[in-house]
């Protein structure tokens, strides 16, 4: 094969040491050589490792994105060498002596003759944006957890509020749910504590907070509401780290919350996932296919197989599926007509994937243009077809098949 890098290196990474391996100009014409040497994983041993390449005037440094574990090697190579984080599926050997070692040998090869690519890593302030938002999406996840064992410890107390109130974590739920800790249980000293339009629900409401509620219900209440609000706080804090964190990227998440269904959380996380700088995608569909969010491309002697999509990133394509549903939910906009459209044929779940895909071509548009979204409307669909004539043929032969004559006039 051709050589495409002279000098280049190939790290197996694990958690106490990696393997390295370099691959340089062997003694010989056209031959190859290859030395390997073990480092530890620490501070002290990667400096090592990384005054080692440079002795042997590598230029490329490949490794194999392994947990977290690439990590702390991949920042202390990036400021003095051009390092590739390259994707495990796209590294497949063939089975057997299989080896850290040859591992090594295998990245550095694959790297030298030009199979394969490096994976999209942000610069640092993109990384530090991104720590925090998965951080609090996953903190957001762990809170909706606890309120669901809330829910359930309440259905085991026989305690019906979640089938009258909406949200029973409100102002109304949460005065309930303290009297019933402090040891009221009065139907309607309890009811009487509903605020708003909750009051109106008075008689379902007394009825809903008859059960048995005992002191080992209200330990374990009072447990997860403390919990739930140490939750909170932490994910307040975080937010207003983010604000400060984003203040470059502000106008980009104004522009980008003007797509339907898409808040300022979700902006938030459309930047840190993407780096919000759209060179490196040349266009929506390659920003698309990164993130998942289309189908699969799956051919074989003329038949097409299954063409789900792939595992992409979870965190972007976890809050593009919430963008979508919100959009969905969205009156006269061309977002929620794509939506029915695709679920009336393939489903809610495949119209869910659609709508996103679309979101983050209008979130790649908008980025790269620095411009607002621009809705095709409701009626996209309707007064863009390619034949206008065979869809009225349709329509009408399908009113004259149930019995009505038709009659049609130009408005």
């Amino acid at each position: 094969m051709d050589v495409f890098v002279e000098r280049c290196a190939g790290l197996d990474i694990g958690k106490a040491d990696l393997k390295a391996c370099v691959r340089s100009p062997g003694a010989r014409r056209n031959a190859r050589r290859s030395e390997v040497r073990t480092f530890r994983t620490t501070t002290a041993g990667l400096l090592q490792l990384r005054d080692w390449l440079a002795g042997q005037a590598v230029t490329l440094v490949g490794m194999e994105s392994t947990g977290d574990y690439w990590k702390p090697v991949y920042y202390v190579l990036e400021d003095a060498l051009e390092c590739w984080l390259l994707n495990a599926a796209h590294m497949k050997r063939v089975p057997g002596r299989k080896t850290d070692v040859s591992d090594a040998q295998w990245i550095a090869q694959l790297i030298e003759n030009g199979l394969v690519r490096p994976s999209f890593v942000p610069p640092e302030p993109i990384r530090r944006l991104r720590d925090l938002t998965r951080y609090r999406t996953a903190l957001t996840q762990e809170r909706t957890r606890e309120i669901q064992r809330l829910h359930n410890v309440l259905e085991d107390a026989g305690i019906k509020l979640s089938c009258v109130a909406t949200d029973i974590m409100g102002r109304s739920g949460r005065s309930m749910l303290a009297a019933l800790v402090a040891g009221e249980r009065d139907e309607h000293v309890l009811a009487d504590m509903a605020l708003a339009k909750l009051r109106d629900k008075m008689p379902a409401l007394q009825e809903a907070l008859v059960g048995h509620f005992g002191d080992h219900h209200a330990r374990l209440v009072s447990m997860m509401l403390g919990h739930i609000d140490t939750l909170q706080g932490d994910i307040d804090t975080l937010t207003e780290v983010i604000d400060e964190q984003i203040r470059p990227f502000h106008r980009t998440r104004q522009l980008l919350c003007t797509i339907p269904g898409v808040s300022e959380r979700i902006a938030e996380v459309i930047i840190a996932e993407t780096g919000a700088e759209m060179a490196r995608f040349p266009t929506p569909g390659h920003l698309t296919s990164w993130a998942g969010m289309c189908p699969g491309n799956n051919e074989s002697a003329g038949r097409h197989m299954s063409g789900r999509t792939r595992k992409g990133n979870r965190w972007l394509r976890s809050a593009l599926g919430q963008a979508a549903i919100g959009a969905a939910r969205t009156k006269a906009s061309y977002l929620s007509a794509r939506y029915r459209r695709v679920a009336a044929r393939r489903g809610k779940q495949r119209a869910q994937v659609a709508v996103g895909a679309t979101i983050l071509q209008a979130a790649w548009h908008i980025m790269a243009a620095d411009v607002a979204y621009a809705d095709l409307g409701a009626d996209y669909y309707l007064t863009r077809v390619p034949n206008p004539q065979r869809k009225i043929d349709r329509l009408t032969h399908e009113l004259q098949a149930l019995g009505y004559k038709v009659t049609l006039t130009a408005a």
